[in-house]
């Protein structure tokens, strides 16, 4: 029996291993990079932002995007600053993920394994198959060592594309990065309390 438990094993394709990167990437505690995040829907056409991102373990998450938009996660409320109509809007962080699943990827990679199958497609890019309904299936590529892109339908069937265009792991983070910088006499859309 045995014998035949190891040649399954040696019968088993070296593709189907899931690249270094990936199984690295639950681990890794801080991770910084410029990204672009593309959108291709047929309501809107293609659109394309650019922006810095960190995050780090706990759901601690710095976005500023080139336009002046600032997404904030503390690890308990998640604030987005627009300063081109100088409003906020404040959300309890466990609302959020439940509402945007793959923010909750970003913020906590070692739940993967929970929401999603990982697949080895190849060329270090790892297809994710959804383990519960209401999720999109995704694809992510890594290089060297790190991820580099995540690849999904939104739920209006337009294409979403996130690229981290350096990804690095700093050392630390400067205290209080990650606390929301919302400006005296900006406009909440929503209680802030």
């Amino acid at each position: 029996m045995r014998a035949l438990a190891l040649v399954a094993v040696l019968m088993t394709p070296l593709s189907a291993a899931l690249p270094a990167w990936w199984t690295a990437l639950p681990k890794v505690p801080i991770l910084a990079s410029r990204f672009r995040q593309e959108s291709d829907s047929a309501v809107f056409g293609k659109l394309a932002r650019e922006g810095e991102l960190l995050l780090a373990r706990g759901g601690k998450l710095r976005v500023a995007y080139d336009s002046g938009l600032r997404v904030t996660s503390d690890g308990r409320h998640l604030v987005q600053y627009d300063p081109d109509t100088r409003t906020a809007q404040r959300v309890e962080l466990a609302r959020a993920v439940r509402d945007f699943p793959l923010l909750g990827l970003l913020l906590d990679p070692a739940r993967i394994n929970q929401l999603y199958r990982a697949e080895s497609i190849g060329n270090d890019a790892v297809k994710l198959v959804p383990r519960e309904s209401g999720l999109p299936g995704l694809k992510a590529t890594g290089r060297k060592g790190l991820l580099r892109t995540l690849e999904w339908t939104d739920p209006t069937g337009a294409q979403q594309r996130l690229e981290l265009l350096d990804p690095k792991t700093p050392a630390s983070v400067a205290p209080g990065i990650f606390k929301p910088q919302v400006p005296a006499g900006t406009r909440w859309a929503t209680p802030n309390g």
